[in-house]
């Protein structure tokens, strides 16, 4: 079989008309020509860092619709899978992923549950590390979210990393703000990479030691215009990444939308796709092809590299898209869930008054970051959201042991009624619900109860919502029923005031406690730069 268009060769860095041979699925020559059709063939794209489920759909049915963005692999981190159901659900994705042409390259979660101040429905230690990258032969050890425990020598984190480093597995890190001494210790653990940068900076720093930059641009935490001047300074060290990626944005774009800017803004192009190529293969060892003799034919073929409209897809020499049309079957696979959580009550959400300073999360746009601010409040019976001043209500609720739930405070949602909910909520999964009024916050996550995980909105008591089956997480439907279903609850979320992008992304990420400087989780208020369970008021 033989392809022609203009190669982007990203090796010798020029551009000419070839002629690629293939055989058996590899490339078996590649050859100059004297012309071609003005189509553009590069490597298939990989994503350096994503977590699947935050599609809220399957690996296979992500495959799908990544495609026709020119992905041909992924490496990922099932996380928060594990986190519900456990080595199980590991076992899930990587099943799910073998009906599929896609390369998952899936990492051992490191970090299961992500703190020992919340509840989770899955356990990963030591031993179930040591099984997942050698006897199952997983990729990687997946985001090493516990720093503190890296840093003062916690030993059951320190027992993974030396597996993985006895196994020669990459480790992946996850250092948000982390510096100095504390970040060269973190380093000198074996931890290779982070994807957590907030500013050039930072980024800097953890450059200097060594470690790669996956630059984030996903659904809910954007890092791209931050960090983009770092493919001019140190393209080899620098991947692109998704980290979160939610249904609707999956179906306008993938990494291919990213070049294409970059390009346009007169980023190198040769760096630039190396950094979704070249880069994450040469620094995970993927077995993924690049464009050169002998390689598996991987590979896509766009309109123009300025415009990154993806034509054809090519995954070991089967072509897998071609011209709007997927060209591969996906049927699916059986729901699997933990489940064990009664309806709450309005009693159940009562914060009595006692006057002084109320702590309260303050949450932004396109950030997991958090502030903790300090709002005076006047003795009261019993202390109320106050939509006014955007000081809502927020609500943590165990679905793993059916405890009582947490209550809290947090600005910055901008809601002026009703109450929105949901069972994704990074990283345990337990139910979580932001409202203006407890009457629809009992609504709202008494409907999540009801369907045992999903969406949901509700005012004035009516309710609206949608159903993920699997381990309340992810959906057994399409990308594209899943976005359309999504997009109606966001913009249901957004006529009540609500003026965040990603209103269900930015909500899963308040109960992110790894992630400073103020969350709550089932358990209560977390204080992330102390690592501590903290009060709702002030001493």
């Amino acid at each position: 079989m033989k392809i022609v268009g203009i190669l982007v060769d990203v090796h010798t860095r020029d551009i000419y008309p070839a002629e690629i041979d293939i055989e058996k699925g590899r490339i078996k020559e590649i050859n100059k020509i004297e012309s071609a059709p003005e189509r553009f063939i590069l490597p298939g794209l990989i994503d350096s860092h994503i977590h699947i489920e935050s599609s809220m759909v399957t690996p296979g049915a992500f495959a799908v619709s990544a495609v026709k963005q020119g992905t041909t692999g992924v490496v990922s981190d099932p996380h928060e899978i594990a986190n519900v159901v456990g080595q199980e659900g590991i076992e899930y994705m990587i099943k799910d992923s073998e009906k599929v042409p896609v390369k998952f390259w899936f990492g051992a979660s490191s970090c299961v549950p992500a703190t020992e101040f919340e509840t989770s429905g899955g356990r990963i230690g030591s031993k179930e590390i040591k099984k997942l990258l050698s006897e199952m032969n997983l990729k990687y050890l997946a985001e090493m979210m516990n720093f503190p425990g890296v840093i003062y020598d916690d030993n059951e984190v320190a027992k993974k990393l030396e597996i993985a480093k006895k196994l020669n597995k990459k480790i992946d890190g996850h250092a948000p703000g982390l510096s100095g001494e504390k970040l060269k210790k973190y380093v000198a653990a074996g931890i290779s990479t982070d994807h957590e940068c907030s500013s050039i900076d930072e980024a800097r720093e953890k450059l200097k030691l060594g470690m790669k930059i996956l630059i984030r641009e996903g659904s809910a935490a954007r890092n791209l215009e931050s960090l983009k001047d770092l493919i001019k300074t140190d393209p080899e060290m620098i991947m692109l990444c998704s980290d979160d990626l939610h249904p609707e944005m999956l179906l306008r774009r993938h990494l291919n939308k990213l070049i294409s800017k970059l390009i346009v803004e007169g980023y190198n192009k040769y760096d630039v796709i190396r950094s979704c190529t070249v880069n994450p293969v040469l620094h995970y060892g993927l077995e993924a092809g690049l464009l050169r003799k002998g390689d598996s034919a991987d590979f896509i073929i766009v309109d123009d590299i300025n415009k990154m409209n993806v034509i054809e897809t090519w995954i070991g020499g089967k072509k897998v898209f071609s011209e709007g049309k997927v060209l591969f079957k996906y049927g699916g696979n059986k729901p699997i869930n933990k489940w064990n959580s009664s309806e709450i009550n309005a009693d159940e959400l009562v914060i009595k008054g006692k006057g002084g300073r109320l702590k309260v999360i303050e949450a932004f746009d396109g950030e997991l970051f958090t502030k903790s601010v300090s709002v005076e409040t006047v003795k009261a019976e019993i202390y109320e959201p106050d939509p006014a001043s955007e000081i809502l209500k927020i609500v943590v609720k165990d679905r793993y042991n059916d405890g009582p739930p947490a209550v809290g405070f947090i600005k910055g949602f901008g809601l002026k009624n009703g109450a929105f909910a949901s069972s994704v909520a990074h990283d345990s999964h337990n139910i979580i619900c932001i409202g203006a009024n407890d009457k629809d916050i009992v609504s709202a996550v008494n409907e999540i109860v009801k369907m045992k995980g999903g969406l949901s909105v509700s005012v004035n008591s009516k309710t609206a919502s949608m159903k993920l089956d699997i381990a309340g997480i992810m959906s057994s439907c399409s990308c594209e029923e899943v976005a359309a279903g999504y997009l109606n609850l966001s913009e249901q979320v957004k006529s009540l005031g609500c003026k965040l992008k990603a209103p269900f992304m930015s909500l899963s990420f308040m109960a992110l406690l790894v992630i400073p400087e103020l969350k709550i989780g089932d358990k209560g208020l977390f204080d992330g730069n102390k690592f501590c369970l903290t009060s709702l008021f002030e001493e």
